[in-house]
């Protein structure tokens, strides 16, 4: 029987490799996928790393390079699996091609172009012909080393549903013959465009999230950060990468701040600044330089990093620069067709020349129908109308807003809400 302190020895050895592959498993499994030419071989052989060294690492230690050892492990299997299938088929220039990969074994294994590696491995894991949530949970896959189980849990789906997203969007990437290459220049700007996309789908996922007892799920913020901070290091030379840095890096900054104690969601505007992450947002604005440095034209993330760093540098609400910020909207929306992006512009008109100005814009939306089943222009609506003194008419709106909410904690707050425009 062990003894607590080797239990807790144990308990510790498994944290650190868990902590390792967090850091290395997705430069990992770029490597292999340029060795082996196949995502799956290459998922599986960072797998069986992985496996071995929960095996060996808590007898023998940690070694000095995990990474190395991880990739050595892996290659190692690599071509064994070679060896073997070219045995059998009598191929032995081929075993002797693939054996050159281990003519050192004592080396530390060479991972360039690892810069290379997990930049392609970004773009397949996004690649525009895969559904926005199989992208997301390939994403998280591969490049944020998550299980199948801690990918359904952050997005609440079953882990049957995540495992059926993955296998389909490997073999649909297999099917269509995608290559383990950057694309084309031709290419390139759209297909950037998908990467940034899923990046900020998780983080939003993570920031508000759509359904669940939980506002904000900061663990999935952390993931597209990290996602985002690796992406701006392999493309150094696009601003909307480092633009989305910025954008995310400032949003998370509230995030302590948007919940109460009991979890219960706290409005921008009732929101305790103290609490904001002074960090992140020297982080933000940083990379935020950083996008502008380049001389770019500015992209939709940009624009959103700059409404996101007015609020950022208000230490209260009343010192926010609406004015700015409506002119980011306004410019936004000529980039974007986006009934979201002009429900938050009638919100900036809102704060920046009165709630009446607010209303008609929310009014033209609800014209158009394209919101109707989005939960936040009621919401909207309703505090625009609170603010006129229309309270039964805001009454109604909150009410409709918590009956289309998904989430257990919009939806109580909106239905608060109503009770007290009926109260007053």
């Amino acid at each position: 029987m062990l003894s607590s302190v080797a239990m807790e020895e144990a308990t510790d050895v498994r944290r650190a490799i868990d902590a390792v592959w967090r850091i290395e498993s997705a430069r990992l499994i770029g490597a292999l996928t340029r060795f082996t030419r196949d995502l799956n071989t290459a998922e599986e052989l960072a797998q069986d790393a992985l496996v071995a060294a929960l095996q060996e690492w808590p007898a023998r230690g940690i070694p000095q390079n995990p990474g190395a050892w991880l990739m050595t492990t892996a290659k190692h299997r690599a071509i064994d699996q070679a060896r073997h299938r070219a045995m059998r088929v009598g191929k032995h220039r081929q075993v002797a091609a693939e054996l050159e990969m281990a003519q050192d074994e004592g080396a530390e294994p060479e991972l360039t172009p690892v810069q290379d590696d997990l930049l392609r491995l970004i773009f397949i894991a996004c690649h525009p012909l895969l559904a926005p949530e199989s992208r997301s949970a390939l994403t998280l896959r591969l490049l944020g080393g998550l299980t199948t189980a801690e990918i359904a849990r952050a997005f609440l789906v079953p882990e049957a549903t995540i495992a059926q997203r993955i296998v389909r969007a490997k073999r649909a990437l297999q099917e269509a013959g995608v290559p383990f290459e950057l694309p084309p220049p031709a290419e390139l700007g759209e297909r950037l465009a998908s990467v940034l996309q899923v990046i900020y789908l998780i983080f939003n996922e993570g920031y508000a999230a759509t359904a669940g007892e939980d506002w904000v799920r900061p663990a999935l913020c952390e993931e597209a950060l990290r996602i985002g901070r690796i992406l701006a290091e392999l493309a150094p030379a696009e601003a909307e990468v480092h633009a989305l840095v910025a954008l995310m890096e400032l949003q998370a900054s509230r995030l302590r701040a948007r919940v109460s104690a009991s979890g219960e969601p706290i409005l921008l505007g009732a929101q305790d600044r103290a609490r904001w992450d002074r960090l992140l947002i020297h982080r933000g604005l940083l990379a935020l330089g950083r996008a502008d440095a380049l001389g770019q034209p500015r992209g939709p993330y940009r624009l959103q990093a700059g409404i996101a760093a007015c609020h950022a540098r208000a230490l209260a609400p009343e010192e926010t620069d609406w004015v700015q910020i409506t002119a980011y909207y306004d410019e936004l929306a000529r980039l974007v067709d986006s009934p979201v992006i002009e429900l938050n512009r009638a919100v900036a008109v809102a704060m920046a020349y009165g709630p009446a100005a607010g209303l008609e814009l929310t009014d033209r939306l609800a014209a158009q129908g394209r919101l109707h089943a989005y939960h936040l222009l009621p919401s909207v609506r309703g505090d625009l109308l609170v603010r006129l003194g229309r309270k039964a008419e805001a009454r109604a709106e909150f009410e409709r807003a918590a009956e289309l909410a998904q989430n257990a904690r919009e939806r109580a707050l909106l239905q608060d809400r109503a009770a007290a425009c009926r109260a007053s």
